[in-house]
């Protein structure tokens, strides 16, 4: 790392230490040539993930409006936020580590609605219901026919 203070291309790292949740690396340095002490930070460049839409529109990738999602399934069960932000950024690394620049909402939801049933069946269902659009009760009731066998086995 060169010098900022005199351009010497020699430096030593004397301290390194994870910051934000070990996705940012600071390190102290030190310049072999003035002795001088300066502070760099390594963070991962991370290429911007974005999402399509059922109806084919492009827009980045928002934690958020995952987050939101989840909140409302969860509204008044023992989730809570912490699990739910756990929840997230799990589904963020997920669709990173596809290793694509374009991830589909079904993917996110299909990720969302494996982690909620883990968690909480009522969220699931919840979820399920607005993102599966249930038309009728016979679909509602498929799907919890469907996940009680799946609890049976």
């Amino acid at each position: 790392m060169k010098c900022p203070f005199c351009g010497n291309a020699d430096t030593k790292v004397i301290d390194s230490r994870a910051m934000e949740e070990n996705t940012v690396i600071r390190r102290r340095r030190l310049c072999d040539d003035c002795g001088e002490r300066f502070t760099t930070y390594e963070r991962l460049d991370m290429v911007p993930l974005t999402v399509i839409k059922r109806n084919g529109e492009r827009e980045a990738f928002k934690s958020e409006k995952i987050l939101n999602s989840i909140m409302r399934s969860c509204d008044k069960r023992k989730v809570t936020v912490e699990q739910m932000e756990k929840m997230v950024k799990e589904i963020e690394v997920a669709a990173m580590n596809t290793m694509r620049r374009e991830v589909e909402t079904q993917e996110l939801g299909e990720m969302v609605m494996e982690r909620l049933k883990s968690l909480d069946e009522v969220a699931y269902v919840r979820f399920a219901s607005v993102y599966k659009q249930f038309k009728d009760i016979d679909t509602f009731m498929k799907e919890l026919s469907k996940m009680l066998v799946e609890k049976q086995d």
